[in-house]
């Protein structure tokens, strides 16, 4: 087993809650209570006009993340709040919630809810899920390899880390729910979301061979528990490991793909900023587009930044020749399809998303849907380019998925076209 490195920064910032795959806002405010003054407190970003009303504001609030010169989060209650809202050299926002918008299921949607194994020791009855064996373009595959020296950074509910698929894998445990700093070899998963997805990346199949294999299993894995086992979460918390992950790569000079099967109907500015300082450290940063298709223009953020690869899902079912997009997948719009160019909210590749068996919290594994699955295998299929190729940087390995992914288009499903379409992006990015 690999050792988990300790933590060398602290990093921060604030925002919203996000949840798993895609997610829509609401009007209150997550809250809490304050219980020196009896009253119920929420939490806030406050930004100030400069650095000595940024100290002075400080000093009078416990302050959550901190990354903006002059920016912070923190929580208070109504009467804070409203004090500080008088003061000119502020801008103080609440942070709304956002909840989970739910797969609905169809006859075309190919959306399967399954009860999880929850026999611990149970081994895998399906060492290579079909979206393994899609993304190899191999019916016959019994083993996976690649990604050696890659990092994985799983940003989501957690990983089970002692799971017999993973452990060999895992190189950093971290969780940003709970205090101000990270807070080293903690991660733990009770919703199962951030295992699926870690496993589908890069499970090894364990040692004794007889598990599931992701599209990697020689990368390292960086799991990063940013959401609550509720399945939601605070984008300053979000936002906080984004950064990590970015100055993590830097301090230790390797490279890392940032996994985010997560996002919000808004565009947050603290995470989509914690995207883009990524992106300009050489972070690949891949994301699920969401599951409110296929209406167009229905992607989620981070997916839609033009810093991030937006994943469409696809199914285990074959129309016009090819895979086909589900009808859940969210969609960019018909007006940008077609020039191979990505702008802001456009889907750029497909991978399959539809009743993925992958490892689960427990020890055991589970299949379930959305773009959330399609997202890892991006993830583990970039790592396993880059470690082939390490001397590239990863703009050049973003334009090789694409390369990939033109390979292969995508004719099934909703949208779906010949060539750049609005549902499958550039198409599917295969090992072969």
């Amino acid at each position: 087993m690999k050792k988990m490195k300790s933590a060398l920064f602290s990093l921060l910032i604030a925002g919203s809650v996000i949840t798993p795959v895609h997610a829509t806002t609401m009007e209150s405010a997550e809250s809490g209570f304050d219980k020196k003054l009896g009253l119920e407190t929420f939490r806030v970003y406050v930004e100030a006009n400069d650095k000595s009303t940024k100290s002075s504001v400080k000093g009078q609030h416990s302050v959550r993340w901190e990354l903006t010169e002059n920016g912070f989060s923190t929580e208070m209650n109504e009467k804070q709040f409203q004090a500080l809202q008088n003061n000119k050299n502020l801008t103080v926002t609440k942070v709304p919630i956002v909840t989970l918008d739910t797969i609905g299921l169809d006859d075309n949607s190919m959306v399967e809810e399954s009860t999880p194994d929850f026999e611990a020791t149970a081994r895998a009855t399906q060492q290579i899920p079909w979206g393994i064996k899609a993304i190899y373009n191999n019916n016959s595959l019994t083993t996976t390899s690649g990604g050696s020296g890659i990092n994985i950074a799983v940003l989501d509910t957690g990983v089970n880390i002692s799971h017999p698929d993973l452990v060999n894998n895992v190189e950093q445990c971290k969780d940003f729910t709970g205090a101000t700093s990270p807070i080293n070899n903690s991660c733990t998963d009770k919703n199962g979301h951030g295992t699926h997805v870690a496993g589908t990346a890069l499970a090894d199949g364990g040692s004794d061979q007889g598990g599931v294999y992701g599209v990697a299993p020689d990368a390292d894995l960086w799991a990063y528990k940013v959401l609550l086992d509720s399945g939601s979460g605070y984008s300053d918390d979000i936002a906080a490991a984004i950064r990590h992950a970015a100055d993590q790569a830097t301090a230790t000079g390797s490279k890392t793909i940032i996994s985010m099967s997560l996002g919000s109907s808004a565009n947050n500015s603290l995470i989509s900023s914690a995207v883009n300082y990524a992106y300009s450290k050489g972070v690949l940063v891949v994301a699920a587009a969401g599951n409110s298709g296929y209406s167009q223009g229905s992607i989620g953020y981070p997916a839609a930044l033009v810093n991030s690869v937006a994943v469409a899902s696809l199914e285990n079912v074959q129309e016009n020749g090819t895979y086909r997009i589900a009808n859940y997948s969210s969609r960019g719009y018909a007006s940008t399809a077609g020039d191979y160019v990505i702008q802001q909210g456009d889907i750029e590749i497909s991978a399959p998303g539809s009743a993925v068996y992958s490892t689960w919290y427990n020890g055991g594994y589970n299949t379930i849907s959305g773009t959330s699955m399609a997202t890892p295998h991006v993830s583990g299929l970039a790592a396993k380019i880059w470690a082939e190729n390490p001397s590239w940087s990863h703009t050049q390995l973003r334009s090789n998925l694409q390369t990939r992914a033109k390979a292969v288009d995508i004719k099934g499903g909703y949208g779906a076209a010949t060539g750049d379409d609005y549902a499958s992006g550039f198409g599917f990015a295969r090992v072969q």
